[in-house]
């Protein structure tokens, strides 16, 4: 039953991708006369068949998602003539791979929803960045992993500490994003980043398609965000990479920070992330300040967390914990 569903699902996806790409794409771009009379947006499946030279049949059989078999020959063409992005130009071999039952990583692997163990020495690395953001984050959009000047950066996402120094834990970055207030406040441009979020989420959905939390979370935040849920029916994919974001810190304002994702090799699924800012700009200024407060705060012994919660994982508190 469980094979059956996620076969569906799988078709779905490659399903409604197909479709909303062809849909973007109008005749001129495709460099095609725009003739008679246009009864779908963008371009006809014909067409898409024709500047991918292969059969009308065979292209509607792929949109319809049975692409489980496709060469890479025919994956290429349909790339070129859907002028997909690098980022959907990946995705559409995720899809396909998972289709032949053939993941492009471990992450085709069901996992559960149990949060990564991150390795004593990954901690380490994260703790020894000084001056800059740095945590690990996983597909699921948690932050497993943060150093203290990036614990004292994410307080809103984090949550603020309690008399014993612990933190809420409020640790999903897709889950801020879209169901805390605060998330348009620490996000000045927050509809740029909501859809870096969903695409980065919609690539994670293509390489884990039988991930079991995965799953949960984009049924939770589509029941509970209509902004989600018009952002991931638009099934637009992205990768991360590097960049520059603008936040707004409660404690010191604006920052315009450069970021840099570096894939875990040794841990599937986890992510470093580092945010610097320009040398001499107000922004480094601004980071000093933070990592200032940061060195300040003494950070009480954490206690016990109740059954069934979730601790903020940490090398630093950790070390301090059994030091």
């Amino acid at each position: 039953m469980d094979s059956r569903k996620n076969a569906r699902a799988a078709q779905a996806e490659v399903r409604e991708f197909l479709t909303t790409r062809r849909a973007r794409i109008t005749p001129d771009a495709a460099g095609l006369p725009a003739t008679g009379n246009r009864r779908v947006p963008g371009l006809r499946r014909s067409e898409v068949a024709h500047l991918a030279g292969i059969s009308v049949d065979y292209y509607a059989k792929l949109e319809r998602g049975q692409i489980a078999g496709a060469s890479a020959g025919v994956l290429e063409t349909l790339a070129r003539a859907l002028q997909l992005s690098e980022a959907e130009h990946r995705h559409l071999y995720d899809l396909a791979s998972a289709a032949d039952g053939v993941p492009t990583s471990a992450r085709g692997r069901s996992r559960s929803t149990r949060p990564h163990q991150v390795r004593a020495s990954l901690e380490r690395v994260v703790d020894a960045i000084t001056g800059a953001v740095a945590f690990v984050r996983d597909e699921m959009q948690d932050i497993v992993a943060v150093n203290d000047l990036g614990r004292e950066f994410y307080r809103p996402v984090l949550g603020e500490k309690d008399a014993s120094g612990a933190q809420s834990g409020r640790a999903n970055l897709a889950r801020f994003q879209f169901l805390d207030p605060a998330s348009r406040e620490f996000y000045p441009d927050w509809d740029t980043m909501a859809r870096m979020c969903v695409g980065v989420m919609h690539a994670e959905v293509g390489r884990n398609p039988r991930h079991r939390g995965l799953k949960d979370l984009v049924g939770e935040l589509s029941t509970l965000s209509t902004d989600f849920a018009e952002l991931w029916a638009a099934h637009d994919v992205r990768i991360h990479g590097a960049g520059t974001k603008r936040f707004h810190h409660p404690e010191v304002g604006e920052l315009t920070l450069a970021f840099e994702e570096l894939q875990v090799t040794a841990d599937d699924g986890l992510a470093l992330y580092v945010y610097s800012a320009e040398p001499g700009s107000a922004s480094e200024e601004k980071l000093r300040l933070l990592a200032s407060l940061a060195a300040t705060t003494d950070t009480p012994r954490r206690p016990p967390s109740p059954p069934g919660t979730r601790p903020m994982p940490s090398a630093t508190r950790r070390r301090r914990r059994h030091g």
